[in-house]
């Protein structure tokens, strides 16, 4: 079930994308990624059939969604973070990938 977000920050800093995983989207597989903190009170929407992801830059964060449809964990799928296909251009120092999630590091490539 495609569900969409609206994305908040109650405290810290994150680097939030969204990538267009649409069939037949003009825009499909590109992406678009956006600094939110706690402090701008800023939002980032993610329209359904986008994948989304983030990573926290500061100490800590807390990130609170707003959703279109209940969480489906049966629906959820994953895209390795650092996929070549996508591009992504994570603020990330060469050398040092991020903290992830068992589920997150097991992701495959699209």
């Amino acid at each position: 079930m495609a569900q969409g977000k609206l994305v908040s920050v109650l405290s810290g800093q994150i680097f939030d994308v969204a990538v267009d995983l649409r069939e037949g989207s003009p825009t499909r597989l590109k992406w678009v990624a956006e600094f939110i903190d706690a402090e701008s009170r800023e939002m980032m929407w993610v329209p359904e059939g986008f994948a989304h992801g983030f990573l926290v830059l500061s100490e800590f964060a807390e990130v609170s969604y707003k959703a279109t449809a209940f969480f489906s964990p049966e629906h959820e799928r994953s895209v390795r973070w650092n996929d070549p296909s996508l591009g992504i251009k994570w603020p990330v120092k060469p050398g040092e990938p991020p903290l992830l999630s068992p589920r997150d590091a097991a992701a495959p490539l699209l």
